[in-house]
């Protein structure tokens, strides 16, 4: 870089910045700048460096990009002279960031107008007031229309899940209340079925050798062999033929629990044995309405499980009475997102390839939660709700790495470089804001001090997460 004397008159208001100052104003402009030029390929301003100069183009070509997973990512080109860029967001408020937002490099020869940035925003505000009071509102309402449609799709999002939740939680529920209302018709069953045995002066010894048979019985429930349609059919209609063999009367009511509960011809016949044929009819009746109540506890135990499961989910899911910071395994996180989002993967096959050796990471665990929700929804949305949605977590140098993957069309190579810009979004008008990965950028770049990018051809899309594995100074 060298740097020259500063430019006349004429020469500055041949820049459309200039070309309507006074005297005065260009007096002021050629004493508090310098011309300076750049070679081909050197840096002109670094993303992320201390921003303190507004540069206006005279010559040559640059090139503004930014880092974006990892990836330069050119935002602009250009040769136009007049061109000008730095610490714009000085001219609107005279604060300005701390750092340049993106960085500035040179593609050819360049030769740049430098203004010292806070003493020239207090001279534009005053030369350009009207100027200044657009821009002002047009970053304003850049960074409201952010913070509403973030909020809402945030809105959004919650209330999806709950509505997923809610119905999630509805089946088991509704299904424990069932089981419960049929058990308790079958204990009063089993009641009146004693009571006939009891009737009938049943031998003690023959009741204690009955109980036996139903004590074996009741075991082998869980054990259960899981039948095909086929296979049920033909069992029951084996069963069938031996009551019916017995003179047991309507043994086809009773053929599908003796099946259910993994019971054959020859369980039957152990029975036959046990208690005669005089007693057979009550004692099948009574055992019958025992594996019933068995059955129906096992069901009341997977439902009542199942609420368990979907509320310690949910607790896992939104980081509820934890610290927001903490040491996690990555693991929970993606297993209690997957719960929330149960509701979509109707026709979705989920594969999961954790390593469960990987270790503990400092994370924000309920924002990275969010990162999961948006990756996961993209995905489902992206196979149109057929496919194969694939989770896969290892070790990579010193990170995490987190990998969500799906079977869908994949990204076009023309708008993968801009898939994590806010508000670009590939869906129909009203079906995306274009927010979500934009976000789960901010998390897991500025946040975790991470990275996310994404591998695509069609029918493999892969977004990496890549996760420290150890705590940032300034988290």
């Amino acid at each position: 870089m060298s740097t020259e004397n500063t430019m006349t008159h004429d020469e500055l208001r041949r820049l459309f910045l200039f070309e309507h100052l006074t005297a005065e104003q260009l007096d002021w402009i050629s004493a508090n700048s310098r011309r300076e030029t750049f070679a081909a390929g050197a840096t002109v301003v670094a993303e992320g460096d201390p921003a303190t100069c507004f540069y206006v183009l005279l010559g040559g070509t640059m090139s503004m990009s930014r880092l974006v997973s990892g990836s330069v990512v050119e935002i602009t080109r250009s040769d136009q002279v007049g061109s000008y860029f730095g610490a714009t967001q000085f001219l609107v408020d005279g604060k300005g960031g701390s750092q340049y937002s993106a960085s500035v490099t040179a593609i050819s020869d360049l030769s740049l107008l430098s203004v010292p940035a806070a003493e020239f925003s207090e001279k534009f505000r005053e030369w350009f007031p009207m100027a200044t009071h657009l821009l002002s509102g047009m970053y304003l309402g850049w960074r409201n229309s952010d913070a509403v449609i973030g909020q809402r799709q945030r809105l959004q999002a919650l209330g999806e899940l709950s509505a997923g939740l809610t119905h999630e939680l509805n089946n088991p529920a509704a299904a424990a209340v069932r089981a419960t209302a049929a058990l308790r018709e079958r204990v009063a069953g089993m009641r009146n079925k004693l009571a006939m045995l009891a009737k009938k002066d049943i031998n003690p010894g023959l009741l204690e050798s009955l109980i036996e048979v139903q004590e074996n019985f009741v075991k082998k429930v869980p054990e259960a062999p899981k039948l095909t349609a086929l296979q049920q059919t033909d069992l029951e209609d084996e069963i069938t033929d031996w009551l019916d063999d017995h003179d047991i009367r309507q043994g086809w009511d009773m053929a599908d629990t003796f099946v259910n509960a993994g019971l054959t011809t020859q369980s039957l016949e152990d029975v036959a044995v046990a208690v005669g044929e005089d007693f057979l009819e009550p004692a099948l009746r009574w055992l019958g309405y025992a594996l019933e109540t068995e059955m129906l506890m096992g069901e009341i135990e997977d439902s009542t499980t199942r609420v368990s499961t979907l509320v310690a989910a949910a607790k896992q899911y939104s980081q509820m009475d934890r610290a927001p910071f903490q040491w996690i395994d990555v693991h929970d996180g993606l297993d209690s997102t997957l719960v929330m989002l149960n509701s979509k993967f109707e026709h979705i096959k989920v594969e999961k390839d954790y390593d469960r050796s990987l270790p503990s990471i400092p994370a924000y665990a309920g924002e990275l939660n969010q990162v999961w929700t948006n990756l996961v929804d993209n995905a489902v949305s992206a196979m149109e709700g057929r496919g194969t949605l694939t989770l896969r977590t290892s070790k990579e140098n010193e990170c995490v790495l987190v990998e969500i993957g799906d079977t869908g069309p994949g990204v076009p190579d023309d708008i993968k470089q801009r898939i994590f810009e806010p508000f670009f979004t590939t869906k129909p008008v009203g079906e995306g804001t274009g927010l979500g990965l934009d976000i789960s950028w901010r998390i897991v770049v500025n946040r975790h001090h991470g990275d996310l990018r994404v591998r695509s051809v069609p029918g493999n899309t892969v977004f990496q997460v890549r996760l420290p594995l150890t705590e940032s100074p300034d988290t």
